[in-house]
């Protein structure tokens, strides 16, 4: 038998939060934000019997269950998931407050930018500092070296005064110094998360830290179509993301977004448009009917995923789903299936060729292998 104290009842952290699928379960701990992945089986001796000692739970399964009992225990204490503790102690460890709220209408925008809208961007920048705007993600499309340089000393001019916590940049591939350009760049101010090219002859990191990292990708990337892939790699288990996933939509929620032509909408690679930068303010577009709806459509609320042991720590996508008439549809470009516990290559799959020729992502599909 095992060392473990048969009167003292084995908890959980409160930052590790099991989270069962369908075929599997997943403990996501929130505070070192990895995850594990758990069979059912343990989810549910650990929410089932969250209160019971160690000497009852055994008793309960029986002693021909003993040696899986333990090798559960030896694998929670493995990776710090549990604690032992007495029942008057319980009532010590709470849960988690899973409120999610924020003091900004909106908190996070998705500017696409090419060289023919970079004017409209100074009362665009100043209409995201009155709704409390804290994050900016630029998608820069170029062609050579001084429409980058003049993107750039544009946004030098409007972001220096701006309160953006943090900025992100992606940009398609040119043939020029990266770093140096940013390396002289001031007006960051050490707000930038990571400068990201795509396209690029072979993948390199060219700097790497918390903050101000430069990548190259080879990655092919076409916006807006290439958005909204799902992937093991985007699986992040951290505290603004599972609190924020327990309500609302984890891509979508207090978004906003500005496309290349000025057309206001909930991402980029939405078709519907909330009207234009021209004519429209960012205040006007989010109080139109519909805008705020995608907000709070939840993981639980979406076919399939809601049976997905990695609901609550995965992003989502609205603009490419299976079945572009049910706004409840899975992802399109989610390649993983819940009842199987298996990835596969969501492109290939037959069941989503319809959605695929209904986005017209054929030859993209092509131009990304």
């Amino acid at each position: 038998m095992e060392n473990y104290p048969l009167t003292k009842i084995p908890k959980l952290f409160s930052n590790c939060i099991p989270t069962k699928g369908y075929k599997n379960s997943i403990i996501s701990d929130l505070q070192r934000e990895i995850y594990f992945p758990i069979p059912n089986d343990l989810y549910d001796l650990l929410t089932e019997f969250e209160k019971l000692d160690l000497g009852s739970i055994l008793n309960h399964y029986g002693s021909e269950n003993e040696d899986v009992i333990y090798d559960y225990l030896n694998f929670l204490t493995k990776y710090d998931l549990i604690q032992f503790t007495t029942e008057s102690n319980v009532v010590k460890f709470p849960k988690i407050d899973m409120n999610c709220e924020s003091p900004s209408i909106i908190t996070n925008v998705v500017i696409h930018l090419d060289i023919n809208n970079i004017l409209s961007l100074q009362i665009t920048f100043a209409e995201l500092q009155k709704i409390g705007c804290k994050y900016l993600e630029l998608i820069l499309n170029v062609n050579n070296e001084l429409e980058f340089e003049k993107i750039l000393e544009h946004l030098s001019n409007y972001v220096s005064e701006s309160k953006f916590s943090c900025i992100n940049i992606t940009s398609n591939f040119i043939e020029i110094d990266y770093l140096m350009h940013f390396d002289n760049v001031l007006w960051l101010e050490n707000r930038l998360g990571a400068l990201i090219i795509y396209n690029a002859p072979q993948s390199k990191v060219l700097k790497e830290g918390t903050m101000n990292s430069v990548y190259l990708i080879k990655q092919k990337i076409f916006y807006p179509l290439s958005c909204g892939q799902v992937s093991l790699q985007y699986l992040h288990a951290n505290v603004p993301l599972f609190t924020e996933s327990q309500q609302h939509n984890t891509c979508l929620n207090r978004k906003i977004s500005i496309d290349v032509n000025g057309e206001i909408k909930n991402c980029p690679s939405m078709a519907k448009s909330y009207g234009n930068i021209k004519d429209t303010t960012l205040a006007e577009a989010i109080e139109k009917p519909g805008f705020k709806d995608l907000w709070f459509i939840n993981k639980d609320k979406i076919h399939v995923c809601k049976d997905c042991e990695f609901r609550y720590i995965c992003t989502d996508c609205r603009a490419y789903i299976e079945n572009p008439e049910d706004i409840y549809s899975k992802p399109l470009k989610c390649g993983y299936n819940p009842y199987t516990a298996e990835w596969e290559e969501w492109s290939t799959n037959p069941l989503k060729q319809k959605a695929i020729e209904y986005y017209g992502m054929q030859e993209l599909i092509k131009k990304e292998k």
